[in-house]
């Protein structure tokens, strides 16, 4: 139905189908004069106030300044592989130093050398792997993403007879025992599998023990005696070890 508009619209609204209903019960609800006093209610509770110091733990993030002096570690990496040796340093920063949140994070890593012929990836990796210490969070995989790397030429032992498949595994190796040496590495120590292998070895070898001090045979056995030397003659001598008497030879 269409409804002609002869005067202007000063104003408008949306009729629904409730209005009526929501009208009627407004009409029978008591207005607020009408009503009586609300009980005063109970205060608000405080917000609960952050421990002290807790706004002010400082975290590893990519924006931390790099203070103006660190400690840092040099492993020196001598391999087959070059001439020269490889100095490899790992900076760490302190967080939070003085406080119960302290920690020591590596920061950068600078690797050196004489040999030149390894420059440019060398520079590469230690630019990445900086970013990724300052970059913050779990920085452990690094070290088993470094030790799977694998020459195609082969690998080498090092020193002491761990093998290293590459030169890269062994830079790996030494960013490993730093991680180790402040903390961010533990040792997860034996399994329940090696721990009751450990144990049944130790309980067989303290019975065994405690039997043969029991036993008055095994300790009479226990060393056992050398059996005595039985002198034999050589055999271009005589039964008491001189030389045969030889026939003079004349010319």
């Amino acid at each position: 139905m269409t409804i002609k508009i002869d005067k202007p619209i000063v104003d408008f609204g949306i009729w629904r189908e409730e209005s009526a209903e929501e009208s009627a019960a407004q009409a029978g609800a008591p207005t607020e004069s009408s009503a009586p006093p609300a009980a005063p209610s109970a205060p608000a509770p405080a917000p609960a106030q952050p421990a002290q110091g807790s706004a002010k733990v400082v975290h590893m993030h990519e924006k931390l300044e790099r203070p103006e002096m660190l400690l840092g570690s040099t492993y020196k990496l001598k391999t087959p592989l070059s001439e020269h040796a490889l100095y490899v340093t790992i900076n760490d920063v302190i967080l939070n130093p003085g406080t119960e949140h302290e920690l020591r994070r590596p920061f950068e890593i600078f690797i050196n050398s004489k040999n030149m012929d390894h420059f440019q990836w060398i520079v590469a990796l230690t630019r990445i792997i900086s970013a990724v210490f300052r970059k913050g969070g779990d920085v452990t995989f690094l070290v088993e993403e470094l030790r799977s790397v694998f020459d195609p030429r082969g690998g080498y032992f090092k020193k002491g007879g761990k093998y290293m498949p590459s030169l890269v595994a062994e830079i790996g190796d030494a960013i490993e025992s730093h991680m180790r040496m402040i903390g961010l590495i533990k040792d997860d120590g034996l399994d329940e599998h090696q721990r009751r292998l450990v144990e049944e070895k130790r309980a067989q070898y303290e019975e065994s023990v405690h039997q043969a001090s029991d036993d008055p045979q095994a300790r009479e056995s226990f060393p056992p005696r050398r059996p005595a030397l039985r002198q034999v003659p050589h055999p271009g001598r005589g039964r008491h070890g001189q030389l045969p008497h030889l026939p003079q030879l004349r010319g």
